[in-house]
């Protein structure tokens, strides 16, 4: 089924521009401080309302099913949390990789819940939005919440940022990093000291998956590598994906179009605001 006369709502991708691995608890999961930054770059969300409360993914990812799908599961979170009797039919207009870093999966399950919050009525607030996204992934509430922030804990604890809003060179390695095997790693670095919120606005910071995932993924090493000629190479989050930043938008586009066949990418501005909540005032 095409969706016909739906607007849609935009997933925007995200960048990690540092991440520290700083802790592990007792559960297993990471502790860490990341900046994440939003991108006016991402995929396409169509939702059509049904009134018999089935929810059905129109055109769910090759090898992926439906039931699995962050957007249904995002979307039976919120139905069951409200007792909401509505339904809903979900088509993605898909741009972002699996296993690139990006959040794609995550910022589905975000666009669904403020989508279907608003759709249904469920007249839920932001924060707690955030609390059922938290269920889904650790960057679900990022997106929820719309801005570009400082974070901490498992990724959870947000503080917006104000950040430049650089036009960034995104390469796309023909592989897909398992977030999971990536954490699992024992060569992992899981005790970098702690810094503040205003070390990282002076000074930055790195990527403690970077020396994991490179040696790991042949193809993320030689991204890196082929983009080290022209700027300074970081990888977002787990990986794949690796992006440099540029001042100009030309500057970025000029290198794009030098991309060897073995690689994709593309041109995207970084954003401190997400089209998401634009898109939710209309």
């Amino acid at each position: 089924m095409i969706l016909k006369n739906c607007n849609g709502w935009p997933s925007p991708a995200k960048l990690n521009l540092m991440l520290h691995i700083v802790g592990r608890r007792a559960d297993g999961y990471h502790l860490l401080q990341t900046a994440f930054q939003l991108l006016d770059y991402g995929d396409q969300l169509y939702f059509n309302l049904r009134q018999d409360g089935e929810i059905h993914h129109l055109n769910p990812l090759p090898g992926v099913p439906a039931k699995s799908d962050l957007t249904v599961r995002a979307a039976q979170l919120l139905q069951n949390s409200t007792a909401c009797k509505k339904g809903i039919e979900i088509k993605i207009e898909k741009h972002l990789p699996m296993g690139g870093g990006l959040g794609g999966g995550s910022s589905n399950a975000a666009t669904t819940l403020v989508a279907l919050n608003k759709l249904w009525e469920t007249n839920l607030s932001t924060n707690k939005l955030a609390k059922l996204g938290l269920q889904l992934g650790a960057d679900v509430p990022i997106f929820i919440h719309g801005q570009t922030a400082w974070a901490e804990g498992v990724g959870e604890k947000l503080t917006p940022l104000t950040l430049p809003q650089p036009w960034f060179l995104v390469l796309i390695p023909a592989c897909h990093v398992s977030t999971a095997e990536v954490f699992c790693t024992n060569e992992l670095t899981r005790n970098t000291p702690r810094i503040t919120m205003r070390d990282f606005l002076a000074d930055g910071g790195h990527n403690d998956c970077l020396p994991v995932v490179r040696r790991q993924y042949t193809e993320v090493a030689s991204a890196i590598s082929w983009l080290n000629q022209f700027a300074e190479a970081k990888l977002t989050g787990t990986g794949a994906c690796i992006y440099a930043s540029f001042e100009k938008e030309d500057d970025a586009r000029e290198i794009l179009s030098r991309l060897p066949a073995t690689l994709k990418g593309f041109v995207a501005r970084g954003l401190n605001r997400s089209p998401l909540l634009d898109r939710l005032e209309q």
